[in-house]
């Protein structure tokens, strides 16, 4: 009989998730480099039909799916998160360290307390050991960092910094008007980006990272360039709404079943008693 209010809270719970993603890409709107996350809503039923073959007991089996409330088995639940890679809008600058990837699936690698990290937030600065580092203050690293540990370094003569489409960086000699080659950046391309898992700061990890190798030529950094976020605003507001009233419906149905099924249901009983 409550079959219906299972399938309403665990609708309802389902929109709640669903909402935490959406504002937390609302809250992402400005954030440089920053991709969206979207969830892909279904149910038990299509869970269960795809890894029964895998299941060890007896009564899980196809055989005993016979035996599984259909109704309840049908609530829906987010089944899968993904993120959506697609590039940003490049906005200029005047900042000769602001670099952004002008492809999808490149990364530029950074050094942080829990190993080496992926990130598209090219908003570089310097320290004051003069090493290039993120808004976080994690190191840049070099194109043969795993070689060598190197990560970019500038030092305070180089008044004129120079990056090309590969990333190879160029700084002026002192007292001269030509450039010299220095550090090249590390970009990577992991094989498949739906492996990344996001972390705060605008972070990807990847298992096995130190298999990855610097791209030698991608033609794709852009200095003076940051990448904005792929956030649709707009379509993420639509959500929003769409999302609220799909809770403000669970909910009348909740109440609905508890209250005036229910009721309707102690009346009958008790002029049948």
């Amino acid at each position: 009989m409550q079959t219906g209010y299972y399938s309403a809270t665990a609708g309802m719970v389902t929109q709640f998730n669903r909402l935490d993603t959406i504002a937390n890409n609302l809250a992402n709107v400005n954030t440089t480099g920053f991709k969206e996350d979207n969830v892909v809503v279904g149910d038990f039923m299509r869970i269960y039909k795809e890894a029964r073959d895998e299941l060890s007991l007896q009564n899980n089996t196809k055989e005993g799916a016979a035996f599984i409330n259909r109704t309840m088995t049908r609530a829906p639940q987010v089944v899968d998160e993904y993120t959506n890679f697609s590039v940003g809008v490049m906005q200029p600058s005047s900042n000769p360290l602001d670099l952004a990837l002008s492809r999808e699936g490149l990364f530029f690698a950074v050094k942080t307390p829990q190993g080496i990290r992926l990130t598209r937030d090219g908003s570089f600065t310097k320290n004051d050991e003069g090493k290039l580092i993120t808004k976080q203050g994690y190191e840049v690293l070099s194109n043969d960092y795993f070689k060598t540990g190197n990560s970019i370094s500038l030092n305070e003569e180089d008044t004129v910094i120079e990056v090309d489409k590969n990333g190879q960086i160029y700084t002026n000699i002192p007292g001269t008007a030509q450039l010299a080659q220095k550090s090249k950046l590390f970009i990577a391309q992991p094989e498949d980006i739906s492996k990344l898992q996001k972390e705060g700061d605008n972070l990807f990890k990847l298992d096995n990272i130190s298999s990855l190798t610097s791209l030698e030529s991608t033609g794709a950094v852009q200095q003076g360039f940051t990448e904005k976020s792929n956030v649709n605003a707009v379509s993420m507001m639509t959500q929003m709404i769409e999302t609220n009233r799909l809770v403000g419906m669970y909910q009348k149905v909740m109440e609905t079943q508890m209250n005036d099924m229910n009721r309707d249901a102690i009346e009958k009983l008790a002029r049948k008693a």
